[in-house]
């Protein structure tokens, strides 16, 4: 059964920085690019980053460029998003996600799996 399991989530303060990991089982970590969605209350989820298998390219939303970096650690089958300069407007849920495609133009799409989600804070 595949699982995602994201931790690190908190309540944090504007400015602050903050990491986030997934830790995936169940399914052949290397052949899928790796995703993080985020949704706000009232908002749709929108597709923060993406990472391809090997970790040479990555795409990141316009929003969060200069600030978040995404990293994958396949050795561990972990995938990780560094949160930098954190802003009142990042705080959402964040969803770790499997997905089959992550392009520049698009970012990540066609998602498999999707993990429960750990809750960011950012208080201004």
């Amino acid at each position: 059964r595949v699982r995602l399991e994201e931790s690190g989530g908190a309540l944090v303060q504007a400015g602050e920085s903050l990491s986030l990991t997934c830790t995936a089982s169940g399914l052949d970590f290397q052949k899928y690019n790796w995703a993080w969605f985020r949704q706000a209350p009232g908002k749709e989820r929108e597709g923060v980053s993406c990472i391809s298998p090997s970790g040479r390219f990555t795409y990141l939303t316009d929003s969060v460029k200069g600030r978040f970096t995404t990293t994958v650690d396949n050795a561990r089958d972990t995938l990780s998003l560094q949160m930098d300069s954190l802003k009142s407007e990042d705080t959402a849920m964040y969803y770790c996600a499997a997905a089959k495609v992550c392009t520049m133009k698009d970012g990540p799409g066609l998602v498999t799996d999707w993990g429960q989600g750990t809750q960011v804070t950012v208080s201004s």
